[in-house]
């Protein structure tokens, strides 16, 4: 007998048939002699309409009544699910975050999981029971209802699996898994059978769908491991694990690209320590993240600085870094939402020369200008024109010969 979690995103029980699609699965699951714990998100656009109706009645609130009202989706969805596996005949045990209980800290909207208590699951399943978990959501140390964030719901199944000593994590929403590009923009993009935590934290931070990134950073300290699968099919999706499973020889791994990076250039300021820090502090103290940064040398004294950040971003980061540059007598600010970021990722990178370079070469060769240029261990990523995307991520697609 294994035990598996299972988790299913809003768009997989948007609609009554959806769900009783579900349940039939959960069923089969349950069928093939196995422990089934269901984790499952509110209705596809329930919370975003939660979100709207606070807004509107009482702009800009949130802590603790924020995050009762905005946990109520899944409520709904568990509900639902249990009832169409009891009508079925099947034994279910529904529960809420703090019922489990899930337990977290008191950080409202974005609160972390600090310890679940297995024993009322434990005792369920040992019973013969279909156990269904409200995600996204947990109770912290003072009795208040608290949610983890837009994707908490796949933590909140990666962190049962650990606390239920689950075999496996199994992730399911829209997509089959996890592709060596986007199908859509590369016609021979493959699925991925199987790809390493660091990979797959490169791929999502760069644009990558499939997984949050919490849920990976938290699989990859607790070692569970993770199967990305489509609601719809019952085909195999891709195995997230630890480095030292995965199949050594491929250098690069996946290609991905987000559209969603604007740029800002401070031209003409002076090339003296604390410069840059000026401008970036005041952009973190507005809780603006930057991405790519670039410094060129100096010349007479002055310098130009430029770095990437959303295009959600960009109008407030560019009414921010107006202000700092006129400060430091900046010769002029410059802002471009035309940029895309596209990157390549692969663990094999670590042990292979001049991938940086080939990449370069294959950008250059089709006339795509490299804006700025960011790295680690297992990652390239670049800065060039938006309009260039789609044909970057081919190019390099083909350059490496991306295969799994």
């Amino acid at each position: 007998m294994a035990r598996v979690v299972q988790k299913y995103g809003g768009s997989s029980v948007a609609t009554p048939e959806q769900i009783k699609k579900i349940a039939r699965r959960v069923i089969d699951s349950y069928n093939d002699n196995n422990d089934v714990v269901v984790v499952i998100s509110a209705r596809a656009g329930e919370t975003n309409r939660l979100i709207e109706m606070a807004e509107e009645m009482c702009p800009g609130q949130n802590g603790r009544e924020y995050d009762l009202l905005i946990s109520a989706g899944e409520q709904v969805s568990i509900g639902l699910l249990g009832l169409c596996i009891t009508s079925m005949g099947y034994k279910v045990r529904t529960y809420l975050g703090w019922q489990v209980p899930i337990i977290t800290d008191s950080l409202h909207s974005r609160a972390s999981i600090e310890y679940i208590n297995p024993t009322k699951i434990n005792t369920d399943l040992a019973l013969g029971t279909i156990v269904i978990v409200a995600g996204f959501q947990g109770i912290d140390g003072n009795g208040s209802i608290t949610t983890l964030g837009r994707g908490g719901g796949d933590t909140s199944a990666v962190a049962l699996a650990h606390a239920l000593k689950a075999d496996q994590c199994e992730l399911y929403s829209d997509v089959e898994g996890i592709f060596t590009a986007d199908p859509t923009v590369c016609s021979d993009a493959q699925k991925i059978g199987q790809i390493s935590y660091d990979e797959m934290l490169e791929l999502a931070s760069e644009g990558a769908r499939g997984v949050q990134i919490r849920a990976i950073e938290y699989a990859k300290k607790n070692n569970v491991t993770i199967h990305v699968r489509s609601s719809f099919t019952t085909a195999t999706g891709t195995l997230i694990t630890g480095e030292e499973t995965v199949m050594e020889g491929v250098v690069v791994t996946g290609i991905v690209y987000d559209k969603n990076e604007a740029k800002i250039a401070v031209l003409g300021v002076p090339d003296k320590p604390g410069t840059a820090a000026k401008i970036l502090t005041a952009l973190a103290d507005a809780d603006i993240s930057v991405d790519m940064i670039v410094q060129n040398v100096s010349h007479g004294g002055l310098a130009d600085v430029t770095f990437s950040i959303s295009k959600t971003d960009l109008d407030k980061a560019h009414q921010i870094t107006n202000r700092i540059a006129a400060e430091l007598q900046a010769r002029e600010v410059i802002a471009d939402r035309n940029i895309s970021k596209v990157s390549i990722v692969g663990l094999g990178m670590k042990n292979h020369a001049g991938v940086a370079a080939r990449m370069f070469a294959a950008l250059a060769f089709n006339n795509i200008n490299i804006q700025m240029i960011s790295t680690s261990e297992i990652k390239v990523a670049v800065a060039i024109d938006e309009k260039y995307t789609e044909l970057a991520v081919r190019v390099l697609h083909e350059t490496f010969k991306v295969a799994v």
